[in-house]
């Protein structure tokens, strides 16, 4: 415990110490007005633990934080986690000027080293330590690092590393606090003891001690050349001689530095001091003891509990918290004031009245004390009364600050608004040269006040002037250029400055019709205009718009400006929408333009809206989305080089795997598909744009970018060379960086696979060789087989045609022999025909016949004539003949016929048999013995027995069976 008690709580403090690096190239003060620019580290971006209780910073800048899950290493673009054998929390970390990172955690030090693409290797020293009773339970809070020695630091003893040995250094019993390392003095606090300088290995009491008893010692830091600076917990600061004499330092500065209890600190620059403490952030001082910066969760930092404070190379601050990692950017030339809460809203228009700051923002007017930009200032902006709206713009006039508002034009009279004109939307004030008359574009038109050296008062609306009007300028001395996004006018004013009256309008230029104003300007004595398209100028004497082609290809892509704020004489801020050049006009015309200056501020101001007031020795205040910033325009440039870009990760994108390389960086044919990863150890609100060259691949170096990667596919084989650079937002280019690598043949290009492959081809050529011949025997085998199937199928076609021939003669023949037995058919069928007629004919007969007397034959002697005559046509013999010879003629066409249609009856049989020889019904009723009508009938019932449809022909039906 390290209180009158000796608490424990005071085991997680811890403080981080680095030795007076007095760069000169930062030599100017922290702008102690606003905030410099915080850029936060979260854990869900580095990826590890909360807590990250030391930090340290390399000879290349990357930054190393001793954190909760492990060691962290920051390379500027990429965090990386590398976590200790035993997995404890790591509680220190140093480095030496071998670039060795010495860490200690719990029962557990050593050391790391580098290796190729970011990758570290651990060498433990605790295997050194001999007695190790309660080593296992020991956690080392601090690391400090001599030329041939090392401190690991416990509670209860420091462990010494020198000679590859390990011994420990305890205080006859007594607990330590902290070590602190002060040029080449080393000094421990033994509790209660008090503080001892450790020298020819012993620990021997400082001479003025009893005055820091149970103050709790959290650094020691150089003050001058006789003097240092000791900043206790509780107790403020106080100053030790080269003697070790000790007094307070009483400063402005102890109040604030006592109550949020001091944790750790470091030397800045220019005798800028950084304590970091437990309660209050960082708490930044100068050389008088006087606040410079406060720094934290206010305006800023995630966490007030600074754990550990370290400063890399750019002299950035950079402060492990109890909840992420933070770097302040306090040498930079921007400082901020943001509203977090959303008090005051988006600034407009701002200007520094009677020792206070005013902001016109979308929510009114605000004020804060102003303390000049020399001293501290803790900004606290409340609302003006009464003037809730859009404030566009402050001027002052004699001793009176005039407010141009949403709801008409107002004067600040005892802390307040007092309207003095009801017209609404005071966008600009204009003088006229020479006159007591100002004029106001407003939302409706054309306002004119008088000043009349005491005060400013409304007399009246220029009438002839109807839309709005946002631009101003004056042409001569009863001309002006008025104008909105629309379109702009020229008026002429009479004598007395009472009457307006429109001269010319862009409406009636067919160039200037078509184009979007954003304003009216006056560069090196010239009025320009400018639009969506680039600036135009107005020709008096043809009264007609023309581009201004000279200026607009020097400006490049500043032509489309949308604003134009005067610096001096000969230079200029050109505003392109939120982006800001600084633009200086020389003797001869020629234009320099600087587009770096004010570059972290794009896209953080409104549109159009955008303001940069000049406050005083090259200060400026710009106006932004959520408060202001402050640039100084010191015109010093630091003497920083920036560190050439080192290959960060190989990855190889066909499996996504990073390649680690051994020894030479030979890659497989396999791993031709890469992303190079690049970072440099360069830190930033600007973000550092890459270029690169890969030699054997590229033919020229890649456009400047912002992405810290680089795709290349399908490589092929061989020896490539990567270059690249970086550069930062100022334009300062680091050296090139060249990396080798080769991408091996393939397996199938080996010496080995050429073996194999002529191997391959001398049996592919024996191979060839022998198919080829046995192909020319198969091929004369088979052109002989061919022959002798060609001859074959010859042979088989004339006897098959020959076969064709013998069946159609025997075809013919069957065909005249069925002609034949048809036509014997119908012979026979008109025989029994003929007979039957002559029967009947002969029964005709008959009945005429008369005896010798002239009568007829009686009934009794005709019976049995009239018999043999019915015998004669009921005799089936003639019949049978017909059906036998029809049969063999017509393949059995009663059994078909009759097996198909089994009802049919031996006379539907005969029917159908001379049916199907195209006889006639008469020849038919004639062979039947019936009359036509009969047959007619019977045709019928055979059409119903064989289920013919009526559309079917009973002929044609037959003679398909």
């Amino acid at each position: 415990m390290v209180s009158k008690k000796y608490s424990i709580a005071y085991i997680f403090w811890f403080c981080a110490f680095f030795a007076l690096c007095m760069n000169t190239g930062y030599c100017q003060t922290i702008i102690p007005t606003g905030t410099p620019f915080v850029k936060q580290y979260k854990k869900s971006q580095y990826k590890a633990g909360n807590q990250n209780w030391s930090l340290a910073i390399d000879q290349e800048g990357r930054i190393y934080s001793a954190n909760t899950e492990g060691l962290l290493r920051f390379d500027g673009q990429y965090w990386r986690m590398y976590p200790l054998p035993n997995h404890s929390t790591v509680r220190s970390v140093a480095v030496d000027k071998t670039g060795k990172v010495y860490t200690g955690g719990r029962g557990e030090f050593g050391y790391w080293t580098s290796k190729a693409f970011g990758e570290m290797s651990y060498h433990s020293l605790s295997k050194l330590v001999k007695d190790k009773t309660y080593f296992p339970n020991e956690e080392i809070w601090k690391i400090i690092v001599e030329d041939h020695r090392v401190f690991f630091h416990t509670f209860s003893k420091a462990y010494i590393w020198e000679n590859n040995t390990i011994r420990p250094l305890t205080a006859k019993g007594e607990p330590f606090l902290f070590p602190h390392q002060l040029n080449d003095q080393l000094f421990f606090e033994q509790l209660p003891s008090g503080l001892h300088e450790f020298k020819a290995n012993k620990l021997v009491p400082v001479p003025g001690k009893e005055i820091l008893k149970d103050k709790n010692v959290l650094a020691i830091l150089p003050f001058d050349k006789n003097n240092s600076i000791i900043a206790t917990a509780h107790h403020g600061l106080y100053l030790m001689d080269s003697n070790g004499n000790i007094r307070t330092w009483s400063i402005p500065a102890n109040p604030i530095l006592s109550q949020s209890q001091i944790n750790n600190g470091i030397y800045l620059f220019g005798g800028q001091y950084a304590f970091g403490t437990i309660q209050n952030g960082v708490i930044i001082i100068n050389k008088n003891g006087e606040v410079v910066q406060h720094i934290n969760k206010n305006n800023g930092l995630q966490n007030n509990t600074v754990l550990s404070i370290a400063k890399d190379k750019q002299q950035n601050i950079w402060v492990g918290l109890d909840n992420g990692i933070d770097r302040i950017e306090i040498n930079s030339s921007l400082s901020f004031y943001t509203d977090f809460v959303g008090k005051i809203g988006t600034v407009y228009t701002s200007i520094i009245y009677q020792g206070k700051i005013y902001l016109g923002t979308n929510k009114g007017l605000f004020v804060s004390e102003w303390k000049g930009l020399n001293n501290y200032n803790s900004l606290d902006f409340v609302q003006v009364p009464n003037s809730n709206g859009q404030v566009w713009t402050l001027a002052i006039f004699g001793a009176e600050l005039i407010c141009g508002h949403n709801e008409g034009t107002f004067k600040l009279v005892s802390g307040k608004l007092e309207k003095i004109s009801k017209i609404t939307g005071g966008w600009i004030f204009k003088p006229i040269f020479g006159t007591k008359n100002i004029l106001q574009g407003n939302y409706t038109g054309l306002s004119k006040f008088v000043f009349d050296d005491i005060q400013l008062r409304f007399a009246q609306q220029f009438s002839s002037i109807k839309e709005p009007v946002r631009f101003l300028a004056q042409k001569d001395n009863h001309s002006f250029w008025i104008g909105d996004w629309g379109q702009v006018q020229l008026i002429g004013l009479d004598p007395s400055f009472q009457q307006a009256q429109i001269q010319f309008t862009s409406k009636q230029d067919s160039l200037a019709a078509k184009r979007r104003f954003t304003g009216i300007y006056t560069l090196e004595n010239n009025l320009v205009f400018a639009t969506d398209s680039g600036f135009m100028q107005f020709d008096n004497i043809v009264k007609r718009f023309s581009y201004a082609s000279e200026l607009n290809n020097a400006l490049g892509s500043y032509k489309n400006s949308n604003k134009v704020i005067p610096i001096n004489t000969n230079s200029y801020w050109f505003i392109q929408k939120t982006k800001i050049a600084k633009v200086d006009f020389d003797s001869k015309g020629k234009l320099k333009i600087d587009s770096n200056l004010l570059s972290p501020l794009q896209d953080r101001m409104m549109s159009n809206y955008e303001n940069i007031l000049p406050i005083e020795n090259h200060y400026y205040l710009i106006g932004l989305d959520d408060g202001f910033a402050i640039y100084r325009n010191s015109g010093q440039d630091h003497k920083y080089v920036l560190p050439p870009p080192q290959i960060a990760q190989l990855t190889n994108l066909t499996t996504g795997e990073t390649i680690i390389p051994n020894g030479d960086l030979r890659l497989a044919s396999s791993e031709n598909n890469l992303r190079v990863s690049f970072s440099s150890p360069y830190y930033s609100s600007s973000p550092l744009q890459y270029q690169y060259y890969l030699e054997g691949y590229s033919d020229k170096w890649s456009d400047w970018s912002e992405t810290a990667y680089q795709d290349f596919t399908n490589l092929p084989y061989g020896h490539f060379e990567i270059k690249i650079r970086a550069r930062t937002n100022t334009g300062l280019t680091s050296e090139i960086q060249t990396i080798s690598f080769t991408i091996k043949y393939p397996w199938y290009l080996s010496w080995w696979a050429k073996i194999c492959y002529i191997l391959m081809v001398t049996g592919l050529i024996y191979f060839i060789y022998n198919f080829n011949l046995q192909r020319e025997r198969k091929r004369q085998f088979q052109a002989k087989r061919k022959w002798l199937e060609e001859k074959k199928v010859a042979l088989e076609r004339d006897a098959e045609q020959q076969e064709k021939e013998w069946i159609k003669l025997k075809n013919q023949q069957l065909e005249a022999q069925l002609s034949l037995k048809n036509k014997e058919l119908a012979n026979a069928a008109l025989n029994i025909v003929y007979k039957n007629e002559m029967l009947n004919n002969l029964h005709d007969e008959l009945k005429q016949l008369k005896d010798a007397e002239g009568n007829k034959l009686s009934s009794e002697e005709l019976k049995k004539i009239n018999k043999l005559i019915e015998d004669a046509h009921n005799d089936d013999r003639d019949w049978h003949i017909f059906e036998k010879s029809f049969n063999e003629s017509h393949e059995n066409f009663f059994k078909k016929l009759k097996h198909e249609f089994p009802d049919l009856v031996p006379n539907d049989l005969k029917l159908c048999a001379y049916l199907r020889l195209n006889m006639s019904s008469k020849e038919i009723a004639s062979l039947l013995n019936i009359s036509t009508r009969g047959v007619e009938i019977r045709r019928y019932r055979l059409r119903k027995k064989l289920g013919i449809p009526t559309d079917k022909n009973l002929s044609e039906f037959l003679l398909e069976r």
